[in-house]
C-alpha cells in the first residue's frame, strides 16, 4: 500500500449535500462506515456555509440540489478546493452533463451501489490528495505528510508513529468529538483497551499543548477533539 493509499484507508472529511433525508442518511452511512468523516447537510446554502469554515476532502452531492451551479463554483476564497461527486437519476444526467469541468468530477446514478460509490469516492480522494499540498493544518498546528514531521509554530514536536497517526485523525475530525472506541477503530482499524488509547492521547497532548493555547480537549463521557475553546464545543 503506498503513502496515497494509506491516507484513504484512514479515512478524510467528507461533504453530503442531499435534499432527500432518506438518501442523506444513506450516502451518510455508508461513507462513515468506510471510515470516513461525513457530515451532512440538505441544502447548497448549508454546504456553502461549511465550505466557508472547515476543510472537506470531497464533496457527494445530489444533482437535484437547486443551487448546484452556484456551489459548483462558490470556493474562490478557499486554499484546497474538493471536487464534487453528483448523485443523479438517469432522466437527470442531461442536466448534469454542463456542470462536469465546472467542480463536479465525476458522477453515480441512483440508486447507487455502496461498491460502486465507494470505489468512486476512493479514486476521487486518491486524485485530490495527489494534487493538493500534503500538509494538514489547524491554528499553528502544522503536520507534513511527505517527511511525517509535526510542528507547532517554529516549534518541531518530537512524537513517535502511533501519536502521529492519532493526531492525523485529530487533525482530519477538527472540531468533532471522537470515542476511544472510534479513535482505536478509526486509525488502527482495531479494537483497543481504552487505557492503551488513554496513554497515547495523553502523551500526546503533553507533546502538543507545550504550547498554548490548548488544541486537545476532553469532553467528559463523550471523548476528545482538536480545535480552540472558543470554537463551538
Amino acid at each position: 500500500m503506498d503513502h496515497h493509499d494509506e491516507q484513504i484507508t484512514l479515512g478524510r472529511r467528507l461533504l453530503v449535500a442531499a435534499p432527500d433525508a432518506g438518501l442523506r442518511r444513506s450516502l451518510t452511512a455508508r461513507l462513515g462506515a468506510s471510515g470516513h468523516a461525513v457530515e451532512a447537510v440538505a441544502t447548497g446554502a448549508e454546504a456553502v456555509r461549511l465550505l466557508g469554515r472547515r476543510r472537506f476532502d470531497l464533496i457527494v452531492m445530489d444533482v437535484d440540489i437547486p443551487d448546484l451551479r452556484d456551489l459548483s463554483r462558490h470556493r474562490p476564497t478557499l486554499t484546497e478546493r474538493p471536487p464534487i461527486l453528483c448523485v443523479a437519476s438517469c432522466e437527470s444526467l442531461d442536466r448534469l452533463v454542463p456542470e462536469i469541468g465546472t467542480g463536479v468530477a465525476d458522477y453515480v446514478t441512483k440508486p447507487c451501489r455502496a461498491a460502486e460509490l465507494l470505489a468512486r469516492v476512493q479514486v476521487l480522494l486518491r486524485a485530490a490528495g495527489r494534487a493538493r499540498g500534503p500538509v494538514l493544518r489547524y491554528a499553528d498546528l502544522v503536520l507534513d505528510e511527505v517527511v511525517y514531521q509535526v510542528w507547532r509554530g517554529d516549534r518541531r514536536l518530537e512524537v513517535t508513529a502511533a501519536q502521529y497517526r492519532l493526531l492525523r485523525h485529530l487533525l482530519l475530525n477538527a472540531g468533532r468529538v471522537l470515542s476511544k472506541e472510534q479513535l482505536a477503530w478509526q486509525v488502527w482499524g482495531e479494537s483497543r483497551p481504552a487505557n492503551t488509547v488513554e496513554r497515547l492521547m495523553s502523551r500526546l497532548r503533553v507533546t502538543v499543548d507545550r504550547t498554548e493555547p490548548a488544541l486537545i480537549h476532553t469532553r467528559r463521557g463523550f471523548g476528545y477533539w482538536l480545535g480552540e475553546t472558543g470554537s463551538g464545543m
